[in-house]
Formats: structure tokens, sequence, C-alpha cells
């Protein structure tokens, strides 16, 4: 295919913007990207799609996020509104995962994944809960993910919470579910070990697990974990009830960080934490619409940056709109600090793309993502979006910020395949998933209470 007549925004190290450009895509990846007479010229018989001036950019990636969460939109959980970020989890977060049953969980993965692709997100890095419908909720998922045409890499988060047998068999999902791709790989799946977070875990299932992961290494790597790592001060006080130490470095203590290991949201670090965390090469992303819902408080991103740590942008299940968790973090982070000078523009397009390109990495080692460039996989985006001012490689950031919103994406494509054009979606029959999603729910939000 050859797409024509955009305006394409390379980003990467050297970003560039072409106008009047063309993208050559033969299979899964960009062949060649010019200006569009030259390619039309070079390239006569290919199929062609216009795209009649909108702008062109890479899809965006998602570094954090929880596909079972999309049945609590709109649930007015019993009660008077929840007063910590521990209440939260215990009335609404820990009561409808426990009510997930495999339809469920394989209804809100196509949720997710509609909503992902009509928002122009096609790699997503899941994390997984549901304790009474464990065995095999990681093939289902996968099988949603397959049917969209999104790539994504899942993991089911093992927690105490639930008693030892649910621990045990959270672990033995992760094992099973790893193992299924070492055998079988796909271009569009991905695995690592995924753990709850520090407050739900006991030094026993912690051992457990590096032992369990240290088994599926293969070819000198490491099976890397994805937990949430303090992401309230509860998890903090909880861990020193525990071990004398704090949530980050109990968690480096035991084993869990390192260079392939993803720690969510990581708001409540010291100095010496942030320096363990660089030290290991751990991963840390940052869900900022996430943080203000639950009030849990802000990372220092900016610190951390400083201090070598690397960190992408994630979602925590809100929608996947990454424009709008961009947006978020341009402006919250001014606020919170007081300075407008706090996280520029430039920087955040950075961590959305740059960063969460290079987390990819780690699961996808053969597909470079977040650029259009020769050799990259073929995921993009085309943007209805007119600029009134002058747009430049430079100043793209800020027109991102200000200028366009995620509902001026009308085709998305992932791996040189179409899953949305002119804002219909063709891999997923979301009339179909919606009627049933909110059947599901109901049904759901009825036993829950």
């Amino acid at each position: 295919m050859l797409i024509t007549h955009a305006n394409i925004a390379t980003l990467g190290a050297e970003p560039q913007l072409i106008e009047d450009g063309a993208i050559l895509i033969r299979g899964h990846l960009i062949e060649a990207i010019g200006d569009t007479q030259t390619l039309a010229a070079q390239y006569p018989e290919e199929e062609q799609l216009d795209a009649e001036g909108q702008l062109a950019m890479p899809a965006a990636l998602c570094a954090h996020t929880h596909f079972y969460g999309a049945f609590a939109r709109g649930w007015a959980y019993p009660g008077p509104p929840a007063a910590s970020f521990t209440e939260i989890l215990e009335r609404l977060w820990w009561r409808l995962d426990k009510q997930l049953t495999l339809e469920d969980v394989h209804y809100s993965a196509l949720v997710c994944l509609s909503d992902a692709i009509r928002h122009g997100t096609t790699t997503l890095i899941d994390h997984h809960a549901g304790p009474n419908a464990i065995e095999g909720s990681l093939d289902v998922i996968a099988d949603a993910v397959l049917q969209s045409g999104i790539r994504s890499s899942l993991a089911y988060e093992v927690s105490d919470r639930d008693g030892p047998e649910r621990a045990h068999a959270g672990i033995a999902e992760n094992v099973r579910f790893v193992r299924r791709l070492q055998q079988e790989p796909h271009p569009q799946l991905a695995a690592s070990f995924g753990l709850h977070a520090s407050l739900t875990l006991s030094d026993a299932t912690l051992a457990a697990s590096v032992a369990a992961a240290s088994d599926l290494a293969r070819d000198g790597r490491p099976c890397g974990f994805h937990v949430h790592g303090a992401e309230s001060i509860a998890d903090v006080e909880d861990s020193l009830a525990k071990s004398g130490m704090r949530a980050i470095a109990r968690l480096g203590a035991a084993g869990i960080l390192g260079p392939r290991t993803i720690v969510a949201h990581a708001v409540h670090v010291d100095a010496a934490e942030i320096a363990l965390l660089a030290e290991t090469g751990t991963w840390v992303t940052h869900q900022p619409r996430s943080n203000m819902n639950n009030a849990v408080g802000f990372a220092h991103v900016e610190a951390m940056l400083d201090s070598g740590v690397k960190i992408a942008l994630g979602n925590d299940g809100f929608s996947n709109n990454m424009f709008a968790g961009m947006k978020t973090a341009y402006l919250a982070h001014k606020l919170v600090q007081r300075d407008p000078r706090a996280m520029p523009a430039d920087l955040v397009i950075r961590m959305a793309y740059e960063s969460n390109a290079l987390l990819a990495r780690i699961f996808w080692p053969q597909q470079q993502l977040g650029i259009l460039a020769p050799g990259a996989v073929a995921d993009l985006v085309l943007i209805d979006y007119r600029p009134t001012t002058p747009l430049t490689a430079d100043n793209l950031p800020w027109h991102m910020i200000f200028g366009y919103e995620a509902s001026a994406i009308t085709t998305t494509m992932s791996a040189g395949r179409l899953l949305m054009h002119r804002r219909h979606l063709l891999t997923l029959d979301e009339a179909t998933i919606t009627a049933r999603s909110r059947e599901l729910a109901a049904a759901l939000w009825a036993r829950a209470i």
C-alpha cells in the first residue's frame, strides 16, 4: 500500500515533518517515506490510500493498563464514596474483579481494544486480575487481542488477598502463558510475570514468584515482572510494617527489580529508592489520570529522569486515549509543582513515544515502534488536523497538547493492517461488543452488591 498526500510527522530522535508526503508499506513494515509525487511515480502499481492532507503520525503506545476494569465505568458501588486509596481497592476494584467470569474477561478486553483502536493506540501492556476465573484467563484476553489486530503484553497480577490457593493459581497462570508464547510465539502477543503490589504480597509469595520466573529465563534473558509499586502511602506503610523496608526497597530485596521489570506508579519513593530503580534499570510507568483520580499524590517524574530512571506513560485502566494522558501529564505537573516550566510538551511526547517504544522492545525486540521510518513497523494513525498556525517538526508537541484531540483520528493501522478507516472499525464489531458488554456489566453489578 502507498499512503499518499499526508503531512507526515515522523517523530524519533531526528523528527521530520514532510508535507504532501507518502508512505510505502510492504507487509508489516514501512519500506520508504518521501514526497507523494516521487513515490507515486516510483510505485505506480501500488494500491493507494489518499490521506487527503491529514496528519500521519506513529500510533500511540500504552505502558500500563487494566483491560479487566472496563465494567467499572459508571458503576455506583453501594455506600458512601471511598475516603482512601485502600477503600477504593476494597470497595470498588476487589469487589469487581471477584465477580469476573471468563466471558466478562473476554468482553472487558474487547471493549478496551475497541477503545484503543478508535483512539489510535496499537500497543498495550496489560495487567490482569480476576481471582475467581484465573486459569486460562490470559488465553481469553489473548484471543481478543488477536481478533483486534493490536499487540499486547499480558500478565496476571499475583496476590495473597484471596488466600494461598489463588496466589499459587496466579503464579501458575503466568508460568503457563509465558511458556505458551515461548513455544508458540506470535508477533501480536508477549508476556511478563504479574504481581499486584507489595501490600498484598507475602514474603513467601514473592519468593515463590521469583523462583517460578527464574525457570522461565530464555537466552540469558530473565522473565521480567509487572507490579504496582508505591502507588499510595499505604503501600509504603504496609511494607515498613512487614519488613522494615519501604515498598520499592522490599521489591528490590526480593529480586523483583531489573531491566525487564515494570513498576507502575512509584509515587511514594525516596532518594535511595530512586537510586535503586536507576541502578537496576527498572522501568517505571507514570499514570497521571489515575493518580489524580485516586488522590494518591504525584510521581516526581522529572527528578527520577534526572537520576537515570527509565519512565514510560501508561493509563492504569483509564480510556486508551493516550492523548488525554499526555495532556494531563503536561498540565498536572505544572499545577503540582506550581511551576509553568515543569513537564514541557516535548518531554511528554518523548516519554509517550520514544520511551514507550523502548519499553515495548523488551517484549517485541524485532519490532521498531513509535516512529515512522523505513524498517519500522507500520503502526500509524491519520489525524484530520488542519492547523491554523504554522506546524513544524519542532513545534509539533505543542500542537499535540493544545491543538488536536484523539477524536480527530480517522484511521488506525497496526503492522500494515487497517484496523479503522474513516472512523469505521474493521476488525471488531463495535455494536455487538457494546450490546453484550452492557448485559454482562449489568449482571456483574447485580452480583457485586
